[in-house]
């Protein structure tokens, strides 16, 4: 199948509110986690949910070319000023060495900045600060995957996230423990050692909360979003 737009995305919770905006939306029968296709503003969309890291990422974009590609999903604020909730839409996507730049939608004019690729959850304070002196000012750990595979299709590459978690912000859970290698998180074991402390349970609960707030945020602006 042939599709005009592709987005790219770690969890469906990330896609879920923009797919209501979508009509004839049903699965993609794809080799990847979770997909959905459909149309949106008279264009046939696919979007892929294929789990956390860079590779994952890259091999959504292989399953389903397209013209136009789209990293969409959660962000880490690594500015101060980033507020949960907020969107980000990068200018660059930067992993290492590499940069990639990113095309900005209307309405948006101009990108927000720099959004870093990191390699694993970026889960302390004092982490995030460290890359924003190296410029950044959001982290994700998927989109320079979609930029790299965006970049050998010669296929316009975009990248539009929403803050889930502050710079000021340390986890007390440990998150990377409980990431699996296919990319999805084991939610069994992250729940049980959750309940070991209040402080742990607590913030599964923020963060959750939090989520929601980005997700729907993300999928309202999307909605008015022009590749």
């Amino acid at each position: 199948m042939n599709f005009d737009l592709l987005f790219v995305a770690a969890e469906p919770r990330e896609c879920e509110p923009f797919l209501r905006h979508w009509t004839d939306a049903a699965d993609a029968h794809l080799p990847v986690h979770w997909s959905r296709a459909g149309k949106w503003n008279g264009r046939k969309c696919v979007v892929i949910a294929n789990g956390a890291g860079v590779e994952r990422a890259r091999i959504a974009v292989t399953v389903a070319p397209a013209p136009v590609v789209c990293s969409i999903g959660f962000c880490g604020g690594l500015d101060a000023s980033l507020q949960i909730g907020d969107i980000f839409v990068a200018s660059e996507v930067r992993n290492g060495s590499r940069r990639w730049q990113a095309a900005a939608p209307a309405p948006c004019r101009t990108g927000n900045g720099p959004l870093q690729t990191a390699a694993r959850i970026v889960s302390t304070a004092r982490e995030k600060s460290e890359l924003r002196a190296q410029g950044s000012l959001a982290v994700d750990m998927e989109a320079s995957g979609v930029a790299r595979a965006s970049e050998e299709a010669g296929a316009a590459f975009y990248c539009i996230r929403a803050v889930s978690d502050l710079a000021n912000e340390t986890f007390v859970n440990d998150f990377n423990a409980c990431l699996m290698p296919d990319g999805r998180f084991n939610t069994g074991r992250l729940v049980r050692r959750a309940m070991l402390s209040p402080s742990r349970m607590g913030e599964l609960i923020r963060l959750a909360g939090r989520a929601s707030i980005a997700a729907k945020n993300l999928g309202e602006y999307l909605a008015c979003c022009e590749f």
